[in-house]
């Protein structure tokens, strides 16, 4: 399958002129169009589908840990600030409860290749408390022994030891993502997050000497109080020791969504101008290093399992980002988690009381909250925004078989929509494929957007959705 070039262009110009807003196609539709009239009975008839069709037959598990010690104030994230860890203790026994129901639904058969810890902070849970979990999954889903089992968990490096490193990998877990965002100290002191610089670079040394065989690390540009000059020493110190990954996300200044955002002055926030020169600096230094492209802020070595499944075409997105397996159905478990089963999406209630008391006061209940049924037209465009997102690249006679249409007559409306896009030099079109250009391999998000029903034909029946900018 042919693949984008691993080699962005940047353009500010057009940069600038495309800064709007806009979904991060980690599913089409985009979770603000989920709704509540999907229930615990929809999904419960998913499951029951999804066991009938042989493919996909692997899973993977995703779990939420709301729980983080401190605020940091750009975080968007589901989380619950406290430092009583033992809540920890109280919510694995609700998330036992969510494990034993939803578990038994699925075929036996049915191996997980993928499991990840997501928060929130899901190392303010101890070494034996997520081995208590990992033990609590393994009585309802069968783990995987093949070689490509990815087993990920998200470190906050403030409250994890190298010791406790080597406890992880001990319970099997291949790779670790930590999250730096910037070693600035006036950019740490703005955003509340102080972090040290040996800290870290010690533990990423640990996860390889404990034999994880990926480490991620999550840089953020457009912070308060950040400068091209410090932006650029973080991304110096964080290269010296080569981690597989960068995930280089823009900040989302959303403070009337996110509440800890309003702690942030806005006369801090790099201006435009700056945030694109933070990009630039970003993308010049990681291509200059070795590393590729994958997909709008993430960026691997060629030798990393990502960058290899970019290659061969087996690149999947989903709510845990960029992912190797693609054939699997995802199940999230915990407050906030959204599931992929079958042809739906379902998410868990956003806030902890709502899904402990589902759990904890109705017998047999799974937490369902909100969800939909992908319809034919959804996941022909899932399908089409999917390749575009991973690859970049649509190979039209391919669509046209796998969904029996005819590719110019459907989407006509894209199409058009594409014409000013092709003209600035971001897509190549041509009656057999449409291709993002180099210059366009920042802009994937736009031109997904373009066969996004949700944005278009169906958004007078919608009510609009809050997205973040897309650079």
């Amino acid at each position: 399958m042919p693949t984008m070039s691993t080699l962005p262009t940047f353009d500010d110009d057009l940069l600038q002129r495309y800064d709007r807003p806009g979904p991060r196609y980690t599913s089409y539709p985009a979770a603000p169009r989920f709704h509540e009239g999907f229930g615990d009975r929809d999904l419960r008839e998913q499951i029951a589908r999804s066991n009938e069709n042989p493919v996909p037959n692997r899973l993977s598990l995703y779990v939420h840990v709301p729980f983080c010690e401190s605020p940091c104030f750009y975080c968007g994230c589901n989380r619950i600030i406290t430092r009583d860890h033992r809540r920890g203790e109280h919510y694995l026994e609700v998330l036992d409860l969510e494990i034993e129901r939803i578990g038994p639904l699925f075929d036996a058969d049915r191996e997980t290749i993928q499991l990840h810890l997501g928060g929130g902070t899901p190392n303010f849970l101890s070494p034996a408390q997520i081995g208590q979990l990992l033990d609590s999954m393994a009585r309802h889903f069968r783990y995987s022994q093949s070689a490509d089992r990815d087993f990920s968990i998200e470190l906050d490096p403030r409250h994890v030891t190298p010791d406790e490193i080597g406890q992880l990998a001990a319970l099997g877990f291949n790779r670790a993502s930590l999250g730096v965002q910037d070693f600035d100290p006036l950019v740490q002191e703005a955003v509340n997050r102080i972090q040290g610089v040996e800290m870290t670079l010690e533990l990423i040394e640990a996860c390889r000497d404990h034999g994880m065989r990926s480490v991620n690390v999550d840089l953020i540009y457009g912070l308060p109080k950040q400068t091209v000059e410090g932006f650029g020493r973080t991304l110096d110190t964080v290269l010296k020791v080569r981690p597989g990954r960068l995930a280089i996300y823009g900040y989302a200044h959303l403070p009337e969504l996110f509440r800890a955002q309003t702690q942030l002055k806005a006369e801090d926030l790099p201006t435009a101008a700056t945030r694109l020169s933070l990009l630039r600096l970003a993308i010049e230094k990681l291509t200059a290093a070795g590393y590729e492209h994958i997909g709008m802020d993430h960026f691997a070595l060629p030798d990393d399992e990502l960058a290899r499944a970019r290659r061969n075409g087996s690149l999947h997105r989903n709510f845990m980002g960029y992912t190797t397996h693609a054939d699997t159905d995802l199940i999230g478990l915990g407050v906030s988690a959204i599931s992929r089963i079958g042809d739906s999406f379902s998410q868990n209630p956003r806030d902890l009381p709502t899904w402990e008391a589902r759990l904890l006061h109705e017998p047999e209940a799974l937490p369902v909250w909100r969800g939909m049924k992908l319809d034919a037209d959804d996941q022909l465009r899932a399908d089409v925004i999917g390749r575009l997102m991973c690859v970049g690249h649509i190979d039209i006679g391919d669509i046209e078989r796998d969904h029996r249409i005819v590719f110019a007559d459907y989407f006509a409306d894209a199409l058009e929509r594409l014409q000013p896009l092709q003209a600035d030099g971001l897509v190549d079109i041509a009656p057999d494929h449409i291709r993002a250009t180099p210059r366009g391999n920042m802009m994937l998000r736009h031109l997904a957007m373009c066969f996004d029903a949700y944005l278009h034909d169906r958004a007078a029946a919608m009510a609009p959705a809050r997205f973040s900018k897309a650079i």
